[in-house]
């Protein structure tokens, strides 16, 4: 459903109703704590700083700053037409309380971030006006930028001396067909790719005695074959252990809790599943032979469809651009990982895209959602990936060497938000790494390759900042002409050319790639002698990393 300007309308909920209906008057309201009389949006259920449940609807000055904006040049919806600017601003009564947006009554060139803005407000229903904000005609000077979240002292110390990583291995993957509009039905995929894994593990269904996918369940866009049950109704190995979702730490989670239940004896060998069909989706959708149901924005959606932030794209280039703002730089940098991405695709007979590319290229594509452009985006594709998790002491009866796993990173230090955490990089994307190297005696320089999620170039130079590989704000330098994070460089990035060019698999594909990598059997663009391998997923939030050995 739309306003009379083609904005897609929220759904208000018992908690977000009065903040929709405060424009009624002309004054924007936030939630404030009766007790220690912070602000904080979204409203919550209980005050995030002090707990208390003496929570109130609060009138703002309705002044900020923009600190994030992009301009969106991509068609998302029919009734929003581009070019339109996105920006998080940051309130003046409280810097930590932002709200995304449009910036409008001006060029977008008018625009940059520590521009000072003032509410607006679109009546869009009855009950629902949309916060907007437009540049502040009384502002005399420029406004300050927060200083990123420090998450120094959020790291927590290891429980245990013990670690569950120890008792698991990675001992089968298998992979689909990967393609462009397929045209295959999802669950064919997911069969095949569980076959092959199995397979490749030396073992048959009737060892399989755990199942997890991610995410599980019916979640729409072509990004689940459905989930666990009907996999195991087509299976039929009746597993022990199941598990299914999308809150996991990254795409990936899934398979560290496959680990855990092994690890505590729950299973021998649980196979893990991921299967996307995006690409056939938006055909059939195209065609008119999918329909989707014109409903009320809700969920995470409430608070980015009616600004027309309807893609990951534009809510990690309001990251990206916060980043250049602080640290320097340009879409050089973004380029030099787009450029090597279809370098090593070259070299993989599986990938969707091979022909490379230059960095005029690169400069030369359509803008997507500054500063992304085309090459700056993944490839959605149709596919699955299968990975068995076995018991470690099961690893000397299998046909492969093992891969075991030395330390995962999971740990929660970043406000779990799109907008009110971390700006300076991909949101979630510090806290995992960090808690990855409090596992291991490994650090940074002993990894021999990275398999770092890419959804858009700026991930992966968030994860490279992120694990240490450089200093933040450092991957300029580090990354240079970009033989550092090519095949013989410093840390070889993604050598079966990522999400960006070998296709959309979601996360898994980065962790069978890791095991090719590691067993000595990615023909055509093998690190020499690799070890230890890095492994990130999610593109925002929530992620995860793992590190995995031979």
């Amino acid at each position: 459903m739309t306003s009379p300007s083609g904005r897609p309308l929220p759904q208000p909920t018992l908690r977000s109703a009065e903040f929709w209906a405060s424009g009624a008057d002309g004054v924007l309201r936030v939630a404030r704590c009766g007790r220690c009389e912070r602000l904080t949006h979204p409203c919550p259920a209980a005050c995030p700083h002090c707990r208390s449940r003496d929570i109130e609807m609060a009138a703002v000055s309705g002044r900020a700053v923009v600190v994030a904006l992009t301009v969106n040049e991509q068609q998302w919806l029919p009734s929003l037409p581009p070019p339109y600017v996105i920006a998080i601003v940051a309130l003046d009564d409280d810097p930590a309380v932002r709200l995304t947006t449009n910036i409008v009554g001006c060029d977008a060139a008018d625009v940059s971030i520590g521009s000072r803005v003032r509410v607006t407000f679109e009546k869009a229903d009855d009950d629902i006006w949309i916060p907007l904000f437009e540049l502040d005609p009384d502002a005399i000077d420029r406004g300050t930028v927060p200083e990123p979240e420090d998450l120094s002292g959020r790291l927590r110390a290891r429980p245990s001396s013990s670690k569950f990583e120890e008792s698991v291995a990675i001992t089968g993957i298998g992979q689909s067909r990967v393609g462009r509009r397929l045209m295959v039905d999802p669950l064919t995929l997911t069969v095949d790719a569980c076959e092959a894994a199995v397979a490749d593990a030396g073992l048959t269904f009737e060892d399989i005695d755990g199942l997890v996918t991610y995410p599980g369940g019916a979640t729409a866009g072509g990004l689940t074959e459905g989930g666990i049950m009907p996999v195991e109704e087509i299976l039929r190995i009746r597993p022990t252990w199941v598990n299914g979702g999308n809150e996991f730490p990254g795409q990936n989670g899934s398979i560290v809790a496959a680990m855990l239940a092994v690890s505590a004896g729950l299973c021998r060998h649980v196979l893990c599943y991921r299967t996307v069909w995006e690409s056939s989706h938006a055909a059939l959708v195209r065609e008119g032979r999918w329909h989707s149901p014109n409903a009320r924005a809700t969920g995470m959606m409430e608070g980015r469809a009616p600004y027309g932030a309807m893609s990951a794209a534009n809510w990690i280039a309001l990251c990206a651009s916060h980043y250049f703002h602080r640290y320097g730089g340009g879409r050089e940098t973004l380029g030099r990982i787009a450029v090597t991405a279809r370098t090593n695709a070259a070299a993989n007979p599986e990938a969707v895209y091979r022909n490379p590319i230059t960095l005029d290229d690169y400069f030369s594509a359509r803008m997507i959602s500054s500063p992304f452009g085309l090459y700056d985006c993944d490839v959605p594709v149709d596919g699955a990936v299968a990975v068995i998790v076995s018991a470690a002491d099961t690893a000397p009866d299998r046909p492969h060497p093992p891969v075991f796993v030395e330390a995962v990173g999971t740990q929660i230090m970043e406000t779990l938000s799109w907008d009110q955490g971390t700006l300076t990089h991909l949101p979630q994307s510090l806290g995992p790494s960090a808690h990855l190297w409090s596992r291991t005696d490994f650090g940074p320089d002993d990894a021999d390759v990275g398999l770092l999620y890419d959804g858009f170039t700026f991930n992966a130079l968030s994860w490279l900042e992120g694990l240490g590989f450089c200093e933040p704000g450092g991957a300029a330098d580090f990354i240079g002409d970009g033989s550092a994070i090519s095949l013989g460089g410093r840390l070889p990035l993604n050598p079966h050319g990522g999400q960006l060019s070998a296709g959309r698999l979601h996360g898994y594909g980065f962790v069978r790639e890791a095991v090719l990598q590691l067993r000595q059997e990615a023909d055509g663009r093998q690190v020499d002698d690799a070890r230890l391998a890095v492994v990130t997923s999610g593109g925002g939030v929530p992620s995860g990393a793992i590190l995995l050995r031979r």
